[in-house]
C-alpha cells in the first residue's frame, strides 16, 4: 500500500469574507509529484502555506507524517524543504556562503554543501555574490537551500515564474533527478507544460475547491473527447447542415461564425467527414490545426476561463 504523507480533512481557511480553502479533503502519498493548478485567487498558495505551517486552518485538520504542526513542529521542519516564488538573498554573500549559512541551521557539513552545489549546477558560481546571479541561477540557489536538509517533502510555489524557457527546463531537469530519491513534491504553477512534464498527479483548484484530481491522461480521458480541431473558413458556418456524425460534437464558434474549434474523440476519424462537408458546402478553408487537448482546455471546459486568468 502507498504511504500517506500529507492528509487534509475538512480544511477551511478564510481571509475576511474570502473563502480561500473550502472544506478540502486530500491525501498525498510518498514519492508523488503533485501539481496544483488554477488561476490567481484559486487557493493554491494558501493551501501550500497551511501545509508548510505558515498559516493555520480555521477548521479541519492537516497531518504530515501522521502529525500536526502543533504536535511536532521541529520534526516536520526538518523533514520538509520549501522554496517560495521569490527568495531574497544577502547581496554580498557568495553562493557558497549562502548555502553554508543555511546549512548551519540543520547541522550540515561541507559534504552536503558540495552535493547540493552539484545538484543545482552552481559549482562554477560558488564564489559569485548572489546579487550578480541571473534569474535562473537565483532560482536554482533557492532550490538548493530547500534541499540542504534532504527533505522528504518539497514544496515549490511558482518556482519558474519569470524565467526564460532554457532556465525553466534546467530547473525541471534538477527536479526530475530528485524524483529518484523518493521525495514527495508539491508544485504550484501556471505553466501547463511544467505540470505535464513533472507531475504524476494534477489538482485543479478554483475558488478554494479541488475541481479535478488525477493524472494527465485520467483528466483528459474524463472529458471523453480528447483531441481538438481548430479551423477558419471564408464564410460563416451553418452548424445545422453538418452531417449526423458531426452534428452532436461540441463546436465552439467565435463571433462571425467563420472561426472556431471542435473537440473530437479521434481527429483521424472526424477530420475526413469535416473536410468533405467543407467541400460540399463550397467553403474555402483558410486555416486548420489539429492537436491533443491541453490542461488549459480542460480547465476552460470546467470553469469557462483559462488557468492564467485572475479570479
Amino acid at each position: 500500500m502507498r504511504e500517506a504523507v500529507i492528509e487534509l480533512k475538512g480544511v477551511v481557511k478564510r481571509f475576511g469574507p474570502l473563502l480561500a480553502c473550502d472544506h478540502l479533503d486530500l491525501t498525498l502519498y510518498r514519492g508523488e509529484y503533485v501539481g496544483l493548478l488554477g488561476p490567481n485567487g484559486a487557493g493554491k498558495t494558501t493551501l501550500v502555506e497551511m501545509i508548510e505551517g505558515l498559516q493555520k486552518p480555521d477548521s479541519g485538520e492537516i497531518k504530515i507524517f501522521g502529525k500536526t504542526w502543533s504536535q511536532a513542529s521541529k520534526e516536520l521542519q526538518g523533514r520538509m524543504g520549501i522554496s517560495f516564488q521569490e527568495t531574497r538573498f544577502f547581496d554580498k554573500l557568495s553562493v557558497e556562503e549562502t548555502l553554508r549559512l543555511f546549512s548551519s541551521l540543520y547541522g550540515g557539513g561541507n559534504e552536503r554543501i558540495e552535493k547540493v552545489l552539484g545538484q543545482v549546477a552552481l559549482k562554477e558560481k560558488r564564489k559569485t555574490y548572489t546579487v550578480n546571479l541571473s534569474g535562473g541561477q537565483r532560482q536554482r540557489l533557492a532550490l538548493g537551500l530547500a534541499l540542504l536538509n534532504e527533505p522528504e517533502v518539497l514544496l515549490l510555489d511558482e518556482p519558474t515564474t519569470g524565467l526564460d524557457p532554457n532556465s525553466r527546463r534546467d530547473l525541471w531537469e534538477i527536479l526530475q533527478e530528485i524524483r529518484t530519491q523518493g521525495t514527495t513534491l508539491i508544485l504550484t504553477t501556471h505553466y501547463m507544460e511544467e505540470a505535464e512534464t513533472l507531475c504524476d498527479r494534477i489538482l485543479f483548484m478554483d475558488q478554494g475547491k479541488v475541481l479535478a484530481d488525477g493524472s494527465l491522461s485520467e483528466l483528459l480521458t474524463s472529458m471523453g473527447l480528447t483531441e481538438m480541431i481548430q479551423f477558419e473558413l471564408d464564410q460563416p458556418m451553418d452548424k445545422t447542415s453538418l452531417p449526423l456524425e458531426l452534428k452532436n460534437l461540441p463546436f465552439e464558434l467565435e463571433p462571425g461564425l467563420k472561426k472556431g474549434q471542435v473537440r473530437v474523440e479521434k481527429v483521424i476519424e472526424s477530420l475526413p467527414a469535416f473536410l468533405h462537408w467543407i467541400e460540399e458546402r463550397g467553403h474555402i478553408l483558410k486555416e486548420l490545426q489539429s492537436r491533443r487537448m491541453t490542461l488549459d482546455d480542460l480547465f476552460v471546459s470546467m470553469t469557462g476561463r483559462g488557468l492564467t486568468e485572475d479570479d
